[in-house]
């Protein structure tokens, strides 16, 4: 099938929403940190790529028509040049509201998840905590990496294949710029903070 979006955006702003509404606009299944989450077995690509080794994409997504979020964010240049008719997407949102969700979030205990010994601690420590030189709490050193990541996926990518987009727009940017009809039916608004924390809480008391 091969990749026809790429997600550029670092997590957190608003990955899981849109990876819904593309799946919504029939573009195929979506790669998120979730679906590896849920199919561990690709793994290993992932180590692999967090080492700067050779990876082959097209096995990685196979049965994947666009990917979004973490780990594969921190790739969008590989993606990108590997396929080159796909869109980019850079979702955003202010930075101070993306290093306080992060902190209530994905970076709340990721110094615990991060261990090396298992390849889902290795995937983190590789691709997540390197980019952040090891620090992930640091009010203004998160938000300088976050802002840099942005800048340089607007310098890296053609505007003519670039959308930088807040998933508080709604379908209107999106389906223009993917050329689809805009569907009859809201954009998706998922993975806030409490529905976050929630969801992890379940886990840890073994909820289904």
């Amino acid at each position: 099938m091969g990749l026809s979006v790429i997600g550029a955006g670092l997590g957190r702003t608003g990955t899981l929403s849109l990876k819904l509404a593309l799946e919504q606009l029939a573009l195929g299944r979506c790669f998120h940190m979730i679906e590896l989450m849920q199919n561990q077995y690709l793994l290993p690509h992932w180590e692999s790529a967090g080492r700067g080794e050779s990876v082959n994409w097209d096995e990685m997504f196979e049965g994947y028509g666009a990917t979004v979020d973490w780990p594969s964010s921190s790739f969008y240049q590989q993606l990108a040049k590997h396929y080159p008719e796909a869109k980019v997407i850079l979702t955003t949102r202010d930075a101070g509201k993306w290093f306080d969700s992060t902190q209530a979030t994905i970076f709340n205990g990721i110094e615990e998840r991060a261990d090396p010994s298992n390849p889902f601690g290795s995937m983190i420590q590789n691709v997540i905590v390197r980019m952040f030189d090891g620090d992930l709490h640091t009010r203004e050193h998160c938000i300088a990496v976050y802002e840099k990541h942005n800048a340089e996926v607007r310098r890296v990518i053609s505007a003519d294949r670039l959308l930088e987009f807040n998933v508080s727009e709604g379908w209107g940017p999106l389906c223009k710029f993917l050329g689809k009809p805009i569907p009859e039916v809201p954009f998706p608004r998922v993975n806030s903070t409490d529905e976050f924390q929630s969801r992890f809480a379940d886990r840890a008391s073994g909820a289904n």
